[in-house]
């Protein structure tokens, strides 16, 4: 599955990714340069989700966790500043992706044992300020 979206079309976009994959997926593995646009992609995911809360990105705190009214827990990792797999286990990670709730994971490559089985879901930066998501099913 491959989308393409301005900033202008990120709402619609996050609403094709939810609606597609959520009624057979939980964890979400997001990989990408800094600045290609994975915590905003995640903001508009949970705003699709109807999370009330305030989505933020994750860095020092590793996990944010929310509430969807529709499906429950959402999580939001960021393991950027992690050093290994063991920091993740310390931090939690494991026993979020382990919960059966919604989990989107960034830079799921610091953990990989751990994010085994998420969906990788890979953003770009193209011309003319666009994005591409290509999410491996």
């Amino acid at each position: 599955m491959e989308l393409i979206f301005s900033e202008a079309e990120l709402p619609q976009a996050a609403e094709i990714f939810m609606h597609t994959l959520l009624p057979g997926h939980r964890v979400f593995a997001f990989h990408g340069p800094l600045g290609a646009g994975k915590t905003t992609f995640i903001q508009s995911v949970c705003k699709a989700l109807k999370v009330s809360d305030r989505v933020s990105s994750p860095t020092f705190s590793i996990i944010n966790a929310y509430h969807s009214p529709e499906y429950g827990a959402v999580y939001h990792m960021d393991l950027y500043r992690l050093k290994s797999s063991t920091e993740a286990l310390d931090a939690g990670v494991d026993e979020a992706i382990q919960s059966g709730a919604i989990c989107f994971i960034e830079w799921p490559d610091k953990a990989p044992e751990i994010t085994i089985g998420s969906v990788p879901c890979f953003l770009q930066v193209l011309p003319g300020n666009k994005r591409k998501l290509e999410i491996k099913l």
